[in-house]
């Protein structure tokens, strides 16, 4: 195992995951914080549809082309989900989110319907491929994920007061349509990067099960980022080496990595009977 875990394409695997992690349970404390689970799966799918689009036009997979096409799908569901919240609230707004996944997946399946490799196409971008990726792949994510960090970073207030009490932000003049698109357009960047190298599967259980487990011991908003991005990064290496030793898809690997430590915080919250300090 230990010479396993020296090879180029693990310690690229280890270190792309981990950079996932770290964006995806920090965008994971917004998109828990506004109620919006199911956003990330409705743009990650958006990023699919927009993957096999570029599939279905000819375009070769794994190009900037292709990466370009799915990036302006998910844009388009990023638009769609900002706009898609009822002033009245007669309507939850996870209803027309999960419209928006539903439309895009049933696209997704017509468009792969005549083709060969269909079903290929469907289990590569749900399971993704995280330990093929290439140094190149790394220095694209490191470089994009730490722009989109510092995006959110330096508009930090806005952000973090539209996800606590959107009432409030609008009370105070802030435009929550527009930063809301900003915060969806800078989540659709990465979620459309993250699909094409991890699937939609590991992206959705980065950005909900972390958070979910921080929420279960603390309600401290640094002590939830701090352990979020601590369970995830745990998560995903013991997905890794779980994958590595049983020769199993890594992807579904992390996921489960994830699920097993949030029955495990479960039950210990529930054993000890305490409550979110």
């Amino acid at each position: 195992m230990l010479e396993l875990l020296q090879q180029p394409f693990v310690e690229i695997g280890i270190t792309v995951a981990l950079i996932l992690a770290g964006i995806h349970a920090y965008l994971g404390f917004h998109v828990v914080s506004r109620g919006v689970i199911f956003v990330d799966l409705s743009l990650a799918q958006a990023a699919a549809f927009g993957y096999v689009a570029a599939i279905f036009l000819g375009v070769r997979e794994h190009s900037y082309v292709s990466y370009l096409i799915a990036l302006a799908f998910t844009m388009l569901g990023a638009l769609l989900v900002s706009i898609s919240r009822d002033r009245n609230e007669l309507i939850p707004q996870e209803a027309f989110i999960g419209i928006i996944y539903a439309g895009f997946a049933a696209l997704a399946i017509l468009f792969l319907a005549h083709l060969p490799d269909g079903t290929e196409v469907i289990a590569e971008i749900t399971n993704g491929s995280i330990l093929s990726c290439s140094p190149r792949e790394l220095i694209f994510v490191s470089c994009l994920y730490s722009a989109v960090g510092l995006f959110h970073y330096l508009f930090r207030d806005k952000f973090f007061l539209i996800s606590e009490s959107r009432q409030k932000a609008s009370s105070q003049g802030v435009h929550t349509t527009l930063w809301d698109f900003l915060f969806y357009a800078s989540f659709g960047l990465v979620v459309t990067s993250s699909v094409h190298l991890a699937g939609v599967l590991m992206v959705f259980s980065l950005l909900v099960i972390p958070p979910v487990i921080a929420l279960l011991v603390t309600s401290s908003k640094g002590k939830r980022l701090a352990l979020g991005w601590t369970v995830a990064g745990v998560g995903a290496i013991l997905g890794i080496l779980g994958s590595l030793s049983l020769d199993l898809p890594t992807s579904p690997s992390i996921m489960v990595a994830l699920i097993a430590l949030l029955i495990l915080a479960a039950l210990t919250r529930k054993l000890l009977r305490t409550k979110p300090t």
